[in-house]
């Protein structure tokens, strides 16, 4: 018997207290695993070094490239919006004495902790990298503390933002931006790097272009990150991190779901998705699970669909499955469903228009019924129908949850529920006028009478589910691992060369990894917010035209007819399936086989 079997033999209480403070078996396996690096950053000596940058004359111009260029003149002027490839550096020795601060922003995604590793790495112990505390709030507040290589070895390929923590706090105002500039100035900052989404990122274009019209010497750089999957530039930036791993959670959960459907006989799993706005995770997830119903939020808005539409689509297969004897499956639910249903999305864009203008008398009302009796009449008629329609607690969630943009709280509002109700009644009316609804006429179901008195017999009995939270802070993927450790490699090279106003990129993950820089005010457009118009990063849905979603719909008829459902099970670090990247990706980059990324080579990572 060896020592440590011997030794849990005789304690094992003791050897199961080890175990605490992020000690498990698999996260201390974990922490030892190489990292894929792309051999831009490799040097002859095998060690881990800068990239330089080249420019490709790939240009990236908004369509109201006049606005923009009003927006950011000095950012424009230094990148000319021009796109960026990493190249070895000609250098021989490393820049020193550089400081740099990184912060989180927004949700978590899993694999931050590794943006910090790859840039510790890069930057090496001759310069100082610091944390920035809770977000861009510490950032204002100037809440800082070194970032030390045995930190750095205590959360590599582990967790998601908790070592620095992050916030929403967007910078507006031109106080927020002398009190950013000001901890930039105090703490000698050669560098600021933002990890967070597409209003985070626009963040770091205004902050780098205020920097450079106050003279402040420091470079500005985003690092893509959102599990939405939404921010995302074609095949110079496929998808941002964490994506990977959030949807192999859910795919997970998703897959013990269809067992458990297919186990029990009864059950229909309504499973609402995260992703406010593109529904690339329900997408993905129908991928890798193939459950009987999947809805595609891009799809509903581009056919015109109606609530009702929507409804009857989903009662027409489980009807179908029924006459089949098949009396259960899964349903995946998009999260921001309801605002690509026209006549929803119409009254959400009328709301919005509404309570921005007059949120401050409605506040004051003191109940509900007071102040549907004052919004109702500034509504459209059809508007005000749908509204009234709508059950009161779905209503009261339009009306009082706004989030930080003055928007509706999507993952609040329970379409999942809301599409169950509906359902519900109208198989209710099946049951009850089976002579309208069935037979061999035109526009009829063809069923026999046995297969009638089956579907009568049958009852819908239903679960409904939300993942969004238990996919965000997942340990990551060996995929998401591998990604975050090269933007992070990558933002500290922009860093050192002095570029600034860039997002740093990873692209063609099937073949050793190609390094970019994005001009972030190349990607930036106009988005209605709180009654009026925001330059902000535009948000890439869901393309009805693209391989993945063609992969889906040229299967999802099978799967509506026949449990064809498939587990991808949990995440893998080794094994079979640890290499695997996500399908959408690889269909929609046009890759030879998703089975397997290429990021480069691996490299253990423990810092000195």
């Amino acid at each position: 018997m060896d020592s440590t079997k011997a030794n849990i033999a005789s304690n094992p209480v003791a050897e199961f207290s080890r175990t605490e403070g992020k000690h498990s078996i698999f996260e201390d396996e974990i922490r030892k695993l190489p990292i894929p690096v792309c051999s831009v950053f490799v040097g002859n000596d095998g060690r881990i070094r800068p990239a330089s940058f080249k420019e490709t004359g790939t240009i990236f111009q908004c369509e109201d490239h006049g606005r923009t260029s009003r927006a950011f003149p000095r950012s424009i002027e230094r990148s000319k919006d021009t796109v960026l490839e990493a190249i070895p550096a000609e250098m021989s020795e490393r820049t020193v004495g550089k400081r740099v601060a990184v912060l989180f922003s927004g949700g978590p995604a899993a694999g931050g902790h590794n943006v910090l590793a790859g840039l510790k790495a890069v930057l090496g112990a001759e310069s100082t990298l610091l944390g920035i505390k809770k977000g861009p709030k510490g950032l204002i507040n100037g809440d800082l503390f070194e970032i030390t290589s045995k930190s750095i070895n205590a959360i590599v390929n582990t967790g998601g933002f908790d070592f620095l923590g992050t916030d929403r706090t967007k910078v507006k105002s031109s106080e927020q931006f002398a009190k950013v500039m000001e901890t930039a100035l105090k703490n000698k900052l050669d560098g600021l790097i933002i990890v967070g989404g597409d209003d985070s990122n626009t963040n770091a274009a205004f902050i780098a272009e205020y920097f450079l019209e106050q003279g402040v010497d420091c470079s500005v750089v985003g690092i893509p990150k959102t599990i939405d999957g939404d921010m995302a530039v074609g095949k110079y930036l496929p998808i941002s991190f964490g994506f990977d791993t959030a949807t192999k959670v859910y795919s997970e959960l998703v897959g013990n779901l269809t067992q458990d459907a297919a186990s029990a006989v009864k059950y229909y799993h309504f499973v609402k998705l995260m992703g406010r706005t593109a529904s690339k995770i329900t997408l993905e997830v129908a991928l890798q699970t193939k459950p009987a119903i999947t809805l595609i939020s891009e799809e509903i808005a581009e056919k015109n669909m109606s609530l009702e539409d929507v409804v009857e689509y989903i009662v027409g297969i489980i009807t179908k499955r029924r006459l089949l004897g098949i009396n259960h499956g899964v349903v995946l639910v998009p999260e921001g469903l309801v605002e690509f249903i026209p006549e929803m999305k119409t009254l959400i864009q009328e709301l919005n228009h509404v309570l921005a203008e007059y949120e401050r008398d409605i506040k004051d009302l003191p109940t509900l019924k007071n102040k549907q009796e004052y919004i109702y009449p500034l509504l459209t008629p059809q508007s005000a129908q749908l509204m009234a329609s709508i059950p009161d607690e779905i209503e009261q969630m339009l009306i009082l949850d706004r989030d930080d943009h003055g928007n509706v709280k999507v993952s609040q509002i329970e379409t999942e529920k809301l599409l169950i109700e509906k359902i519900r009644y109208k198989m209710s009316q099946l049951k009850r006028h089976t002579d309208k609804y069935f037979g061999d006429g035109k526009g009829k179901i063809k069923a026999t009478p046995a297969q009638i008195e089956r579907f009568k017999a049958a009852s819908f009995s239903t679960q409904s589910h939300f993942l969004g939270y238990e996919g965000r802070s997942a340990k990551p993927t060996a995929f998401d691992a591998a990604f975050t450790f090269n933007l992070g490699l990558a933002a500290g090279s922009l860093v050192l060369s002095r570029k600034t106003g860039y997002m740093a990129a990873v692209t063609d993950f099937d073949r050793g990894g190609r390094v970019l820089a994005l001009p972030i005010s190349g990607l930036i457009a106009c988005e209605f917010r709180k009654g009026k118009e925001e330059l902000v990063i535009s948000k890439d849905l869901v393309k009805i035209s693209s391989p993945a979603f063609n992969a889906f719909a040229e299967n999802r008829d099978k799967w509506a007819m026949q449990d064809l459902f498939s587990s991808p099970g949990p995440i893998q670090h080794w094994g079979p399936t640890c290499r695997q990247m996500p399908m959408s990706v690889a269909f929609n980059q046009g890759y030879r086989d998703y089975r397997s990324f290429d990021f480069g080579t691996e490299q253990h990572i423990e810092l000195d």
